[in-house]
């Protein structure tokens, strides 16, 4: 018997390009290619942290200021 899915899969969308760039400065860094302070090589990571935590501040805020 065959059993057909009807569930959709979307699987694996790949590494994100913040993703790469840590990966590619923390690699350089290791190799002494780039003399940066680790806070630069990991800014990739702190940088779309921080952008994650304003949108979902400034929706929370809105969504709150809405309801009154």
């Amino acid at each position: 018997m065959i059993r057909i899915s009807t569930t959709k899969s979307y699987g694996n969308r790949g590494i994100s390009i913040f993703s790469l760039l840590t990966i590619v400065f923390v690699t350089l860094r290791l190799l002494g290619y780039i003399d940066w302070s680790w806070w630069w090589v990991l800014s990739p990571l702190w940088i779309t942290f921080t952008i994650a935590f304003l949108i979902i501040f400034t929706v929370t805020y809105v969504s709150n200021k809405a309801e009154r």
